[in-house]
């Protein structure tokens, strides 16, 4: 637990429920500190900005996946073992996030605010599994009615 102080962002649960967060985060990150390189397929990154890379991506594990990859020693190799183990969860998230979206009804909140926060929720969750939501789709959603 050493490791949850000073995090930029989550880390990643042992569980996977917060992977799709996570990796987005951490490609971000280390697009910031100029380390994305080293997690793409055929890149020349430096030795030292791949060492850079794993320490930044090993302070963000939770214990119990940093003990499962602690022979793991590149970035690149990491993120894919991390997609291979935690990547089918798009197919449990996506269903649930379809059906979210389905079934949203305006009336059924008191709120517009509550309305909003819901629809970003189901709308992050389904663009993280790769289903495109446009803002027409969005507006067609809060102004269509359901027959009675």
């Amino acid at each position: 637990m050493s490791n949850l102080s000073n995090l930029e962002f989550v880390a990643l649960d042992i569980s996977g429920k917060n992977y799709l967060s996570w990796v987005l985060d951490a490609e971000i990150h280390l697009a910031a500190k100029g380390l994305d390189a080293t997690i793409t397929q055929g890149n020349e990154a430096s030795s030292e900005h791949k060492t850079k890379a794993m320490i930044f991506l090993r302070h963000h594990l939770d214990e119990g996946v940093m003990l499962e990859y602690m022979m793991v020693k590149y970035p690149l190799e990491l993120f894919a073992d991390l997609k291979g183990r935690y990547d089918h969860l798009k197919e449990t998230v996506l269903p649930r996030a379809r059906y979210d979206w389905m079934h949203l009804l305006f009336q059924d909140f008191m709120t517009v605010i509550e309305y909003n926060s819901v629809v970003f929720r189901i709308t992050s969750k389904l663009k993280s599994c790769g289903e495109i939501i446009k803002d027409e789709d969005m507006l067609e959603k809060t102004h269509s009615m359901p027959l009675m």
